[in-house]
């Protein structure tokens, strides 16, 4: 019978095996080293691993999976991970180009194993929200208890266990930067089980949620900026991988980069980021902390250009800095915000630089040095922060530490002048002097600079209170205080800076996305970012998990949504708002085929659509229903977009129309529309809640000028 082990059983053998690796020359010498482990791990008796508990939930699969029935035949990696964790996130790339390598018939399957750090994380619904940020194609088990983590041993985040067919422990790799060595040893493990035959071609149900989801405006804000001088908001629409200028009432001005990710350059319609989060916006310029490309980069309005300030594009282990910024490698830019350094006003670009766990600086090229700075306009250098994650206060700044900074904020003014850091992992709110570079706590956490497991959700003073993975701070210099978005305990909270006292606002610590007259009653998930705006009477809220920016009046303790139209109003040409192609109906969306109808070149087809709801039933406010029209196959009818929209009243008919394209390409292809409506629907007495879609097809056929402008089209459904 197979012994049950641990990675502590493994590490002599494989510590002898990571030895003579690293004596060797060439790829051929490390591929038969690994060949011989493995055969000599065969020779022993299997390090069998347990198998999965049975009622763990599961993610992007058909239902659970076990090592000794689906995933039988298999080599398997998991991914022992938390989402909050962004070493987690440097790894994902290393998973995403395996999967691109080899598939599952191949015989590899990568299992994400969540086990939580937060509480918040154990939630089900919110590792989906992070599966869908990080787009994780591959099975996610929540083992919220972290029981396998505990059988197995594994001691940090992220650790990556390769499995051979049969269950057996093959090889562990802990922490990030092992990319090289993980590809080593997965081409090793499936070509040596390959050869002997033990390695099975079948499926594994794999199913996306993505797959089924509806269009959004937004998907997964990260952060939002404003400039009151010109009353415009920038947007990081950080799922889309764009950035959204919008005026302060919600008209849609600039559509920078999206849907598709990307590292380019140039114009606005052809650049294009990844996973963009901290955004600044002054005047004409909007500073972009574009996450998962490691870069800064610098938005143009006036003259219609992208360019990369810092960051070579590929994760950098530098944490001293110095080099000019385009050729300083960094790792991870969480948020940025540009003010002063050195007395001098609007000179740096500050960084929170999530991957060293430190605070950097940007010299700007047109901005005024400090007087007496050995710094050159361009050049980007570490300002705070040793690079060891931990909660370490010190007056020096280079001797404190931080862990994953993700928020900024800028009290530039006496007797603060400050820097406002929201430290996520440590739980904290943490001060960076603008006079001479200490650092010290304000609210949350506690002392012991390496206990970053010191949160909750309490209001008090200082270290008394609790916060859970803050990801957004911002000053309002005519109140003196600091609202923070206290993400994982889906609030918003003030702090006092002169008392540290710390209290709730909104947010009543649940996920959920209700609005309303009650600061009390608001629910927010996850929210990521937060700015002021209008003197200090409102805010801004990045609500991520909501796919929305809300806004509180701190007048009348109202949130309402922030609207944004679905057209781009500015002159300057840009990509379109909406996805490239519509999202999967479900199985169970109902399916009508319309009779053709007759039209033209150049007229506009109006869909008139009655919708009505069983009796009983009212739409659910908190949730999306919306609307998409497509042509799928016949994507130049409505010149390669989706138009989308959302469905809020049903007393009137939703009219919904498309112009056709002045010139037909294929006037005999008789082509066709297809309008999907997903609805979101409770019971007005009781709490259950559905959901259900439909989609009309609409047959084109292609006449001559028939001389009317428009042609209207009636649709009717009852779900």
């Amino acid at each position: 019978m197979a012994s049950r082990c641990s990675l502590s059983t493994l590490f002599p053998v494989q510590s002898q095996l990571d030895c003579a690796l690293d004596d060797t020359t060439t790829q051929q010498e490390k591929e038969d080293l690994v060949q011989q482990y493995l055969k000599r791990l065969d020779e022993t008796e299997d390090l069998k691993i347990p198998d999965f508990q049975t009622g763990l939930e599961w993610l992007n699969t058909e239902g659970p999976l076990s090592l000794t029935k689906e995933l039988a035949g298999k080599v398997v990696l998991l991914d022992f991970f938390t989402y909050c964790c962004i070493n987690c996130v440097h790894i994902l790339p290393d998973l995403h180009q395996l999967e691109k390598k080899h598939s599952v018939k191949d015989g590899l399957v990568i299992v994400g194993v969540h086990s939580a750090k937060f509480p918040n994380e154990k939630v089900l619904d919110n590792i989906q929200s992070a599966v869908l940020r990080y787009d994780i194609c591959h099975p996610v088990v929540n083992d919220s208890e972290a029981c396998l983590w505990h059988e197995l041993e594994v001691s940090c985040w992220p650790t990556l266990v390769l499995l051979g067919p049969r269950g057996n422990l093959l090889f562990s790799l802990v922490g990030e930067g092992h990319s090289d060595r993980l590809m080593l040893f997965t081409d090793s493990a499936l070509r040596y089980y390959g050869e002997r035959g033990l390695l099975k071609t079948h499926t594994v149900g794999i199913k996306l949620y993505r797959d089924s989801l509806p269009p959004s405006i937004l998907s997964f804000p990260g952060k939002v900026a404003i400039d009151n001088s010109s009353k415009r908001l920038a947007i990081a629409d950080t799922g889309h991988h764009r950035i959204l200028v919008v005026s302060s009432t919600g008209d849609l001005l600039h559509v920078i980069g999206g849907p598709e990710s990307g590292r380019q350059d140039g114009n606005l319609s052809e650049a294009s980021f990844k996973s963009p989060q901290g955004v600044a916006i002054k005047g004409d310029t909007v500073y972009v902390a574009d996450t998962e490309n490691h870069l800064i980069r610098k938005i143009d309005l006036l003259e219609g250009r992208v360019s990369t300030l810092a960051g070579v594009g590929t994760q950098g282990k530098d944490i001293e800095g110095g080099a000019m910024g385009p050729q300083q490698p960094i790792s991870s830019p969480w948020d940025v915000t540009f003010g002063t350094a050195g007395g001098v006003e609007d000179n740096v670009l500050w960084i929170a630089m999530a991957g060293t766990h430190q605070i950097w600086a940007l010299f700007l090229a047109d901005g005024k040095l400090p007087k007496g700075s050995e710094s050159k306009a361009g050049m980007c250098v570490r300002w705070a922060g040793s690079g060891n994650e931990e909660n370490r206060n010190n007056a020096y700044p280079h001797k404190a530490a931080f862990a994953q900074p993700s928020g900024l904020a800028l009290a530039p003014e006496e007797p603060w002048s400050c820097l406002y850091v929201a430290d996520s992992e440590s739980s904290t709110i943490r001060t960076l002097s603008l006079k001479d570079g200490a650092v010290k706590l304000l609210v949350g956490g506690e002392r012991d600079p390496l206990n970053l497991f010191a949160f909750g959700d309490m209001d008090g003073k200082g270290v008394e209170a609790k916060l859970q993975h803050p990801l957004g701070v911002a000053w309002v210099p005519e109140q003196s205080v600091l609202y923070v978005a206290d993400s994982y305990n889906h609030k918003i909270k003030v702090v006092d800076p002169k008392s540290k006292q710390c209290s709730t606002l909104a947010g009543t610590g649940d996920a959920g996305d209700t609005l309303g007259p009650d600061f009390n009653k608001s629910c927010f998930n996850e929210p990521g970012g937060i700015c002021v705006g209008d003197g200090g009477k409102l805010l801004y809220v990045a609500d991520t998990n909501n796919h929305r920016v809300k806004v509180l009046n701190l007048a009348s303790r109202t949130v309402s949504l922030f609207p944004i139209t679905c057209e781009c109003t500015d002159a300057v040409p840009t990509k379109p708002l909406g996805p490239t192609k519509a999202p999967t109906l479900p199985k169970s969306a109902a399916r009508k085929e319309m009779p053709p109808v007759a039209v033209s070149a150049g007229q506009t087809v109006i869909m008139s659509v009655t919708l009505s709801l069983p009796e009983g039933t009212k739409l659910t406010e908190e949730a999306p229903s919306c609307w998409a029209l497509s042509a799928e196959g016949n994507e130049w009818l409505l010149d390669h977009q989706v138009l989308t929209g959302s469905i809020r009243d049903l007393s009137q008919p939703l009219f919904i129309s498309a112009k056709l394209p002045a010139v037909i390409k294929e006037p005999n292809s008789n082509p066709s529309l297809t309008l999907a409506v997903w609805m979101y629907y409770c019971m007005e007495a009781g709490k259950a809640c559905m959901m259900k879609a439909a989609s009309f097809s609409q047959p084109l056929q292609i006449i001559a000028s028939s001389g009317k402008e428009e042609v209207i089209v009636e649709l009717a459904h009852a779900f």
